[in-house]
């Protein structure tokens, strides 16, 4: 091939459209005429059966393809019935966030208009921060209540909706109508209505129809108000302020930031004519953690998170502007991960002996790091008969498992009882910042929490209070702790002995500091301060019984219940800890993947590699062969060279029987792709040589 005219062909300095794909054209098969129709397909699967053959292909089988179809739909339903149960606690969450701020919202709606307001424009300011969404649920729930009630509706105006002021208006004369009547309403609106045709962005249209309608509230909600143009939005809402008498405006302004930055960006004419009220939506981290308390401390839960699932999740939370839907997505993909790839979840849906791949799932169970370090256990306790029951009877293995996957169940709900319980009583003894559930509950997982300084200063405080805090703090202790605890006879006692205290001062125990007297001796004409108990009272005395029980009946709950979850038989089932899909999914690393690929195809393609062993082959795709000859270039690439290896590939794998034209369109293709990449682009120096612009692994 002239290399002269493979330069001109290429062009690489004059071409505007480098990354414009390449097509290889195929003229069609003989045999059919152009306009013949093609022949008649049979149907071969009713409507019906199309749903349940697709949830079958849901899951695919697991343990080397070997676990039955009767496992894998149990999974997938498994799956199905207990995210929807966690789905709707989620929804009551995040309607009960909503439901103050909304009830303030409505009522300010209702309650206000241009009268009330001094002839200015009755203007609601909400606050989200960085909870954008609640803005959208809190307009959608308005919306509803207001629609419901017959007194008007929500108008939502977005900030790449209002390119200027006809758009604008247009924009919100549509959603308005389009609110009750449809688009095909809106259209016979336009079209039925008497009298001169209207242009789309005159207000008479929405005059009319908020006469026709009765319409009371007009509420227009500029979700995304610090986007708009302030000169844009001065001329809509002077615009609003003149049709006021005719039109019952209500503008609700979402804001990110604060009302003073925003107010300050306006201008004065534009703020003169607004009044109304501040509104402040929760921030998603709250909801954030409400969220995962329910979903962890669930009394009912059969599945968890571990802690480098939650560790992601929450470092994404706090790094970014995560909202609770958000949030809600990152767990629903744990949980999918889970029972897609984890054969045991098949015992988290109470299965049926005969629906189990016993053999196989029994192999798996055996390979377990927590069945080799349940069987230590059994041979330190002396019981080898057992450990041989487990490694010869699967019947015996699998009665087994679900027994200590319900055991574990019940101690990982217990786990984030105690964290429950600790977060109460952390509201009480802690002073400055509080430990949210969140916190604590990345420390129970770990097994550390019980070790923990927060632990050991949390009832060291416990010990210092008087009857008037410890009172609110036996009251404040979660009825989910355990009968043993013998808490009642605690607030029972502690109940009579406050009663019975005639003093107006509280009790104090004798760790209390105003308990201990600073005594002073002279010693070789040296002053010496010593500390000492003080003369307690009787009922002092029993004070510090009633503080010393509760102290050692909560060490001792503490020391039982927070083990470490991953010392459980079984945990592999209801605890899923695998850091990878949440990470590669939630923070995935594009560079590294596509490397990956194209210096290693295979990898990806189901395929096998070239036989002969060579790394750069024929079978491969073009692009991945252009890309791994890139690698071994220098900084400038030399085009006649890069084209000369890359048809040497196909001469030495394929002979003679390949087509030149057929190669050349396969190198433009895969040219475009490596700069479409942005691994290559035209060098200035030479004008026939491509410069690298990527290096692998940087």
């Amino acid at each position: 091939m002239d290399p002269e005219g493979l330069e001109d062909a290429l062009d690489l300095s004059r071409d505007r459209a480098q990354n414009q794909g390449v097509y290889i054209y195929q003229p069609a098969k003989p045999g059919k005429a152009t306009g013949e129709r093609p022949s008649k397909r049979r149907k071969v699967s009713s409507t019906d059966n199309r749903g349940t053959k697709s949830d079958v292909q849901c899951f695919v089988p697991l343990l080397n393809g070997e676990e039955n179809a009767e496992s894998a739909q149990l999974r997938f339903e498994t799956y199905k019935q207990l995210w929807s149960t966690q789905e709707d606690k989620i929804q009551a969450i995040l309607e009960d966030v909503d439901a103050g701020v909304l009830a303030d919202v409505l009522s300010f709606v209702r309650d206000n208009s241009p009268e009330t307001c001094n002839g200015c424009i009755p203007t609601g300011l909400v606050t989200v921060g960085s909870n954008v969404s609640s803005l959208t649920r809190l307009l959608s729930r308005l919306n509803d209540q207001l629609s419901t009630s017959g007194e008007g509706g929500v108008v939502v105006l977005e900030s790449g909706d209002a390119p200027n002021l006809k758009t604008s208006l247009k924009n919100i004369i549509r959603a308005a109508i389009t609110n009750t009547e449809g688009n095909d309403g809106y259209q016979k609106f336009l079209t039925d209505r008497a009298g001169p045709r209207l242009l789309g962005y005159d207000l008479d249209l929405l005059n009319d129809y908020v006469q026709r309608k009765g319409t009371k509230k007009l509420v227009l909600a500029l979700r995304d108000s610090e986007a708009f143009d302030p000169g844009l939005l001065m001329d809509l809402l002077s615009l609003f302020k003149s049709w006021l008498d005719r039109i019952p405006f209500t503008v609700l302004l979402g804001i990110s930031t604060s009302v003073e930055l925003f107010e300050g960006r306006l201008p004065r004419a534009c703020v003169s004519l607004l009044q109304g009220k501040h509104f402040e939506v929760q921030e998603a981290g709250n909801c954030v953690d409400r969220i995962y308390e329910s979903l962890q401390a669930d009394p009912h839960g059969k599945l968890w998170l571990g802690r480098n699932v939650t560790s992601t999740l929450l470092e994404k939370t706090h790094d970014y502007f995560q909202t609770p839907e958000a949030f809600s997505r990152m767990v629903k993909y744990a949980y999918m991960s889970h029972f897609f790839s984890n054969p045991l979840s098949v015992l988290l849906g109470s299965p049926a002996p005969a629906t189990l791949s016993q053999p196989r799932l029994c192999e798996a169970i055996r390979n377990l790091p927590s069945f080799r370090m349940f069987c230590e256990d059994l041979l330190e306790a002396g019981s080898p008969d057992d450990v041989r029951n487990l490694l010869e009877n699967d019947e015996y293995l699998l009665q087994e498992a679900l027994n200590h996957i319900s055991a574990g169940q019940q101690s990982m709900q217990q786990i984030f009882h105690a964290v429950v319980a600790i977060h109460g009583c952390l509201q009480h003894t802690q002073s400055a910042k509080k430990t949210n559930v969140s916190d604590l509950s990345v420390r129970a997982l770990s097994g550390e929490l019980n070790e923990s300084q927060v632990v050991d200063d949390m009832l060291a405080t416990v010990r210092t209070f008087d009857s008037g805090k410890l009172g609110p703090l036996l009251e404040s202790l979660p009825k989910t702790l355990p009968p043993e605890l013998a808490l009642d006879e605690i607030r029972t006692d502690f109940a009579a002995l406050v009663d019975a205290n005639t003093d107006s001062a509280p009790l104090r125990s004798e760790y209390n500091i105003n308990s201990s007297v600073v005594k002073t001796t002279v010693v070789q004409q040296r002053i010496l301060l010593s500390k000492g108990k003080a003369n307690l009272s009787e009922q002092d005395i029993e004070y510090t019984r009633i503080v010393d029980r509760l102290v050692g009946v909560l060490q001792e709950y503490l020391t039982e219940t927070l083990i470490q979850p991953q010392e459980l038989f079984m945990h592999e089932a209801f605890l899923f800890d695998l850091r990878n899909p949440m990470k590669e999914t939630f923070t995935p690393r594009p560079r590294f993947a596509l490397e990956r690929a194209l210096a290693n195809p295979f990898d990806y393609l189901i395929s096998s590699t070239d036989p002969s062993g060579a790394r750069i082959s024929a079978k491969q795709p073009a692009t991945a062969i252009l890309y791994q000859l890139y690698l071994e270039s220098g900084a400038l690439v030399n085009i006649h060279d890069l084209w000369q290896a890359f048809y040497a590939v196909f001469e030495s794998d394929q002979g003679n029987t390949f087509d030149d034209r057929m190669i050349m369109s396969l190198f433009y293709g895969a040219l475009s792709d490596l700069k479409s990449f942005g691994m290559v682009k035209n060098s200035r120096k030479k004008t026939d040589h491509l410069a690298k612009s990527a290096w692998m692994g940087l």
